[in-house]
């Protein structure tokens, strides 16, 4: 039989395994809970940065209307909508930026569903690969003009639906032989980043020739909005028009303030109407735009939140027709 001093000793040794058991399950309770509160304040805040950037793309799409309604449709860069937007807001604030999509090049318009695809292009087609290899030639990396025709020959092959290769081109037998095969689109881009997947393209000039393109979803529409093209991508006008990157520039630098009224005051400059553009050709250039995106980045505590808000406008009426989170 067990004394009875040595029976108080095994209680209070129990005791103490009982308080060291319940304070470590005290503490990780503890610990989870400020997990969770943490997690759930976290939560709140994206959720109210997300709510703050659809608000901003509410705002956007309202201010478009307005804007098509006041200028009739002719759109220029000295009209608020070309200027940052910084709005503070308690605990954070929205930035946002609005953009022409028609002051870049759609390489969607490479795609002519009137073409039966090889060597078989339409006319209107060829003139727009002709296009693209001037924004190629111009963009001052020293391009090779055979990279300069594989790259344009397969951007054609991969729009097309048949299995004709262009004369530099590529179709799916060239990419399924890669180390991580894949096959040609055959369809419209979803976005530009898919450009470098085409036979041709190399790393070293495609980062600065991409800041000239762009990609409209679904839609071969080629439009420049002649008001807002900056200098800074002059080299989509040098191209589309057929001009050097001095005279797109010098046609920029002497536009009206407001932009020209009509695409008729645009095609009467002296550099453009020198170069005697066919009626298709004089149909690339406007003043109006059907595409703009928004590109927003809100802050609320410690959360941020970024969208990409692309809109087409249609009759006066605003629509989304894309978004895209991250990006800005």
């Amino acid at each position: 039989m067990m004394r009875p001093a040595k029976q108080r000793g095994v209680a209070l040794i129990i005791v103490l395994l009982i308080v060291a058991i319940v304070s470590v399950l005290a503490t990780e309770m503890g610990g989870r809970l400020q997990l969770q509160v943490k997690r759930a304040a976290n939560i709140k805040n994206s959720n109210q940065a997300y709510w703050y950037a659809v608000g901003a793309e509410q705002y956007a799409s309202k201010a478009i209307k307005t804007l098509i309604e006041a200028s009739d449709g002719v759109i220029h860069l000295n009209q608020p909508w070309a200027e940052d937007f910084v709005f503070p807001i308690e605990g954070g604030g929205i930035e946002a930026q609005l953009v022409d999509m028609q002051a870049c090049f759609n390489l969607n318009a490479l795609k002519d569903t009137s073409s039966t695809g090889g060597i078989n292009r339409s006319t209107e087609l060829n003139a727009r690969l002709t296009a693209f290899k001037n924004l190629l030639n111009n963009s001052g990396l020293d391009i090779p003009s055979f990279t300069v025709d594989t790259v344009s020959d397969s951007l054609a092959d991969w729009f097309d639906a048949d299995d004709n290769m262009s004369t530099y081109g590529a179709e799916d037998s060239e990419y399924e032989g890669r180390q991580f095969p894949y096959l040609a689109a055959n369809n419209f881009m979803a976005d530009k980043s898919e450009l470098r997947l085409i036979n041709g393209v190399e790393l070293s000039w495609l980062q600065p020739v991409m800041a000239s393109l762009c990609v409209l979803p679904a839609t071969n529409q080629f439009v420049l909005n002649v008001n807002t093209v900056n200098e800074e991508n002059s080299a989509v006008l040098a191209a589309m028009a057929g001009i050097t990157l001095s005279d797109a520039a010098d046609v920029v630098n002497s536009r009206p303030p407001e932009g020209f009224k009509t695409p008729a005051e645009f095609l009467a400059v002296q550099q453009i109407q020198a170069k005697n553009l066919s009626v298709e050709q004089k149909a690339w250039f406007d003043v109006k735009t059907d595409y703009f995106m928004l590109k927003s980045k809100t802050h609320y505590n410690n959360a941020t939140f970024s969208l990409q808000t692309l809109f087409k406008v249609e009759q006066q009426n605003v629509t989304v027709i894309s978004r895209q989170f991250g990006g800005f």
